[in-house]
């Protein structure tokens, strides 16, 4: 499967393991960069940049694919000036970025003087115009049904990624309810140049993250989400769980940005690490409800390439190569 996007980035297969704050780290990034993929460690994980600098190497010592950094532009996130994420990324020769939150517009250039290519996530076709004129290498355009930020717009990944491709020449990736072969090949025929995977990446056994996190993901439908948050301009599609119900009584009732802060500030490691799963906030998409299983990431990449051209194989057989009208 050759694309735009695994020429420019320098890798086998069009799947991508999209930047997941706290579980981005380098088990989980080399593992998809041995198995064709690219994957980034999520530069806001970490407080201190010596940290960063260290996973960055640790991933390097387990694989020879490519490792991308992650840089998250909202300033609530930032635990270092996004200067520094930049000349780290320089600096340790990363070939991809992938950036998100706001216009990477003012680190465009630095990032490419230094050699590093960027990917900018978005949630609306607006903003992938935006991307493309401020210079990026490519776009991911997530739809609504993706984990974490999905934007205010509720337009779903069917509608949004043909909308992009058609609005921009740069190549789209597409984000939100990718988990297998069919999401795959799915894309593809949107236009889109590869797949953009957070929430099944989740469950892997490299991914970081406590047995009760992962078999909650196995056994969770794609009905345990919530889209919580637009009140306060910071939607987020979050696991149903104590934390986000009292989210939603917050928001129904019109709690302020200031009362929700307490509730909203809540460690996703106490779910994540410590397998909590009513401690805190845990990001997830509907695509749960695609997950059945933990394999290790290579097993799953190779799942989802053999499914990929088990379906074209299939489609070749359904529709004529030229249809007599």
């Amino acid at each position: 499967m050759e694309t735009r996007i695994t020429e420019l980035f320098g890798i086998k297969h069009p799947i991508i393991c999209g930047g997941m704050y706290w579980l981005g780290r380098a088990e989980l990034v080399a593992a998809v960069a041995n198995a064709g993929g690219l994957g980034f460690i999520v530069g806001a994980t970490f407080d201190d940049p010596k940290d960063l600098r260290a996973e960055i190497r640790k991933a390097r010592d387990m694989t020879d694919g490519p490792i991308g950094l992650n840089i998250n532009l909202f300033p609530s996130v930032r635990p270092m000036p996004v200067e520094e994420w930049v000349q780290i990324a320089v600096e340790e020769k990363i070939p991809v970025v992938e950036t998100s939150g706001r216009s990477p517009e003012a680190i465009v250039a630095p990032l490419h003087a230094g050699g590093v290519k960027i990917m900018h996530k978005v949630p609306g076709v607006r903003y992938a115009r935006t991307t493309e004129r401020v210079g990026c290498d490519a776009v991911c355009v997530v739809g609504f049904e993706c984990g974490g930020h999905p934007g205010m717009d509720e337009v779903t990944t069917l509608v949004m990624i043909p909308a992009a491709v058609d609005a921009v020449s740069i190549p789209v990736v597409a984000g939100g309810g990718f988990a297998d072969g069919r999401g795959l090949v799915a894309a593809l025929a949107l236009g889109a140049e590869a797949v953009l995977m957070g929430t099944r990446f989740m469950a892997t056994r490299e991914c970081r993250g406590h047995p009760a996190w992962k078999e909650f993901l196995v056994n969770a439908s794609e009905m345990d989400t919530v889209y919580a948050m637009r009140s306060i301009n910071n939607p987020s599609r979050i696991v149903k769980n104590a934390v986000a119900e009292k989210i939603l009584e917050m928001e129904a009732r019109g709690a302020t940005l200031e009362e929700m802060l307490p509730v909203i500030a809540s460690r996703r490691s106490v779910v994540y690490d410590d397998g909590d799963l009513d401690g805190g906030i845990a990001d997830a998409g509907q695509v749960m409800g695609l997950i059945h299983d933990v394999p290790t990431v290579k097993e799953l990449i190779d799942r989802i390439v053999e499914e990929a051209v088990g379906i074209r194989e299939r489609l070749d057989s359904i529709i004529p190569e030229r249809l007599a009208l």
